[in-house]
């Protein structure tokens, strides 16, 4: 499978068709998602404006794919500075890597809920996130409360603010939950809320 490098070209690539440029985005979601792939896919559907057909604006698919590579920069310094003090610390007989890897990544379950801020200004407060979980949300801070959720697999603890999940528990599947979660996602694919 080609790398991330190769399809946001292919997402710039004005000699392409709309839809091949859009279908390269979600090839770049597929490697590197910052809030998960639903909730990054509708973040940046919004934030760059892809409207229901790419036809309608092909610079948008650019808008979205110079958003998630702006973001994805931030990322790959602060690993590259990781590894490279992961070495050392190797070198040292370190066992235990010291602060741990950075977070690539937060959970966003409900695809809808995720900051509204462009991802190059999130992005540093999620590396800074403990692999581990935390007792407040990692984006907002210890202000916001928390808000129950249930996906249809399980119940989760969000952050009110932004929907970060802090914490989540599985239940008996809900099959209603099940099919609104379905029908909502559904609209979301196809650029529709």
């Amino acid at each position: 499978m080609p790398s991330y490098a190769t399809h946001r070209l292919r997402a710039r690539d004005p000699a392409r068709s709309p839809g091949q440029r859009f279908a390269a985005l979600r090839t770049c979601l597929a490697e590197f998602a910052p809030y998960g792939f639903h909730a990054t896919y509708h973040h940046l559907t919004r934030s760059a404006g892809i409207p229901p057909e790419p036809e309608e604006d092909p610079e948008a698919v650019v808008r979205a794919v110079d958003e998630l590579d702006a973001a994805r920069e931030l990322w790959r310094d602060e690993f590259a500075a990781w590894k490279h003090r992961r070495r050392a610390q190797k070198a040292a007989g370190v066992r235990v890597p010291d602060p741990p890897e950075p977070v690539r990544r937060l959970w966003y379950p409900d695809p809808e809920r995720h900051p509204g801020e462009p991802l190059p200004d999130v992005m540093p407060r999620i590396l800074c996130a403990l692999a581990g979980g935390a007792d407040h949300c990692p984006v907002c801070g210890p202000g916001p409360t928390t808000r129950a959720w249930h996906d249809g697999h399980a119940a989760h603890r969000l952050c009110a603010g932004c929907g970060t999940s802090l914490a989540h528990r599985l239940t008996d599947p809900d099959p209603e939950a099940l099919a609104l979660r379905a029908e909502r996602w559904r609209m979301v694919w196809r650029r529709m809320v």
